[in-house]
């Protein structure tokens, strides 16, 4: 193969894969901790067509939402432990559920595959 036919192999593959990094769907984790509360959402981006679930992890512990569809090309989750948010559809966690002050968060699809990066999160500590 000549150098010419190498550059070009190698500029295809390279814009294969910008154009796959450009479609990517993307997710932003945000958490909460208070002494008596954890909270925290999961909002995915850059979706296809379909329903997804979150999973939340903090130490040890990992909670996942039902599946729900996406809106437009965006899916949002939110986890709580105060009832009245999970009365408004929040999924529930326990008051201690965070650990160390940071979360992991990412979506999955009704296959069963992770269509987001996992995303770390430090929690803002409120009192």
């Amino acid at each position: 193969m000549t150098i010419k036919k190498i550059a070009v192999a190698g500029a295809v593959t390279m814009l294969g894969f910008f154009a796959f990094a450009a479609s990517a769907a993307d997710v932003k984790v945000t958490c909460e901790k208070r002494s008596s509360r954890s909270r925290a959402s999961v909002d995915g981006s850059s979706l296809a067509q379909g329903s997804y679930r979150a999973v939340l992890r903090s130490g040890t512990r990992t909670v996942r939402t039902t599946f729900e569809p996406a809106i437009g090309d965006e899916a949002q989750f939110d986890f709580d432990s105060n009832p009245n948010d999970v009365a408004d559809g929040a999924t529930a966690i326990p008051a201690n559920f965070i650990v160390d002050g940071r979360v992991k968060g990412y979506l999955i699809n009704e296959a069963g595959k992770r269509v987001t990066p996992i995303f770390e999160a430090i929690c803002r500590v409120r009192r």
